[in-house]
Order: structure tokens, then sequence, then C-alpha cells
């Protein structure tokens, strides 16, 4: 039997400005998921039970203060699709709204009162803050996105959509797993090395490859025109704190869901 609590869940929040609100969500606390989606899960793509995460959905748009039927979560399937969100996605019936999320993995928004997010448990998200175009974007990077450069992509999206400057953009690359325990096989240090990436600066030889995917995000940030003092890291593990964020790689599969996200207030 689920119970719910008066309680807020526990956000990692960052400073990206006072326009908007930037958090992953946490593990503990408040919530009524159970088994390796304890305790706060909102990802209705990985096993949870449904009615949890809708409780568990509520509990966070009560927290940050926004109506359910606004907070956005893509499908996400590895690609480099960035959804644009406007008005007119609002007035679609919610198997619409669906669709149009299917196989996304960034949301780009210019909207106040809209929280956009995607979900992650060792790979990178990333949100993006434009606060001269009153823009956001969260970006979900696993090393097939990081590869294809998807955050590259968003913030070509957000330049044509917003008129965004790269130099202006704000960033923030959250909990995903380190270089140390991201290991690899072969083919996946293949995929990086023919993309172009510098390996000698991200990958390490151990007994297998290890790569650093935040590093390699940041770099393309940076490539991208975004600077390096604009960009804050989270330096969290998920695979070493896997107490406090999920952790596909310690706990399986079907386990929760970090819902990292990002909305305009004004």
């Amino acid at each position: 039997m689920m119970t719910t609590s008066a309680e807020a869940p526990q956000l990692l929040c960052y400073d990206m400005g006072d326009m908007v609100l930037a958090f992953s969500t946490m593990r503990q606390g408040v919530g009524v998921s159970q088994g390796a989606y304890a305790c706060f899960n909102i990802n209705h793509y990985c096993g949870d039970e449904p009615q949890a995460v809708q409780v568990n959905r509520r509990l966070l748009c009560e927290a940050i203060g926004v109506d359910m039927g606004r907070l956005v979560i893509p499908h996400q399937t590895h690609g480099t699709a960035v959804r644009l969100i406007e008005e007119d996605f609002f007035t679609l019936s919610h198997p619409e709204r669906a669709r149009m999320l299917e196989g996304v993995d960034a949301v780009m928004t210019d909207m106040a009162g809209v929280c956009i997010g995607v979900s992650t448990a060792d790979c990178i998200p990333v949100l993006l803050c434009d606060e001269a175009h009153h823009a956001v974007c969260a970006v979900h990077a696993g090393w097939r996105g990081t590869v294809a450069r998807i955050v590259q992509s968003a913030v070509r999206e957000m330049k044509a959509a917003y008129q965004t400057r790269p130099g202006q953009l704000r960033a923030v690359i959250g909990p995903g797993i380190s270089l140390k325990n991201f290991e690899v096989g072969d083919e996946v240090y293949q995929a990086f090395a023919e993309a172009g990436f510098d390996m000698s600066a991200m990958a390490r030889r151990y007994e297998k490859w290890h790569i650093d995917l935040p590093l390699c995000n940041q770099m393309q940030l940076e490539e991208a025109g975004v600077p390096s003092a604009q960009i804050h890291q989270a330096k969290i593990c998920t695979y070493d704190d896997y107490d406090r964020f999920f952790s596909a790689r310690r706990l399986g599969i079907r386990s929760g869901r970090i819902f990292t996200g990002i909305m305009r207030k004004v």
C-alpha cells in the first residue's frame, strides 16, 4: 500500500540565474516507489508501477510550483532529436503529446511555467539556459548521443529557434557515470575515435577502456562556443553515489531514473 507525505522531494538544485529553476531529483526522502525504484522515480518508461509514478510526479509538481500538465518528459531513444515545446503542444491530447515526445532526447522551450527535463541513470543530463532570449533546454547524452554530438545539436537548435548566442549560454552537466566507472568495450572506444574525439583527453586504458562522458560533453559545449567558465559540472558519479542517485549499472535496467529538469520562472 502506498502512502504519501507532505514533505517535499529532495532535489539537487543548480544556480543558473534568477529566471530559472534547475534541478536533479534524488532517490531518498518523500516518494512512494519501491524496490530498485525507491523511492522517488517519475519515469513511466522503466517498469515502475504507474500509480507510484503518478504520485511522485504530483509531489514534484507541487514542490516546484508547476501544473502537472506542464511537466514535459520525453521518451528517449539515444538519438539526437530535439523537440521545441510551444503553446500548441498543450492543446494536444495526451496520446498526441506522447507521440510528439517519442524518440526525443532533448527538449527546449521559451515558455514560463513549463518544466522540461530528461531521465538518466548513468547517462549524462545537460541543461542549457539562454537568459537573454528567455529560453531553456534539457539534453539526454548517453554514450551514443555523446558520439552523435547531441549537445551541439541542441545548441544549434536553440540558435535557430531563439537566436541564441553560444557565448551567452549557461550550462550544467548533471550527475552521471564517471570515467573511473564507465568501462566500455573496444567497439565503443572505436566509435568515439572514429567520430574525431580527442581520445587522449577523455579516455584511459585500465583492464579495458574507460571514457569520460561528462568531460566529452563539456568539450563539445566549449567547441560550440560556450565559455568554460559558464559550464558547471555536478561532479557526481551515479555509480559511486547510487544510494542518492539512480544507477542502472548498479541497480539494473529495471530501476528508477533521475529527472533533471529546468523551468523558466518568469
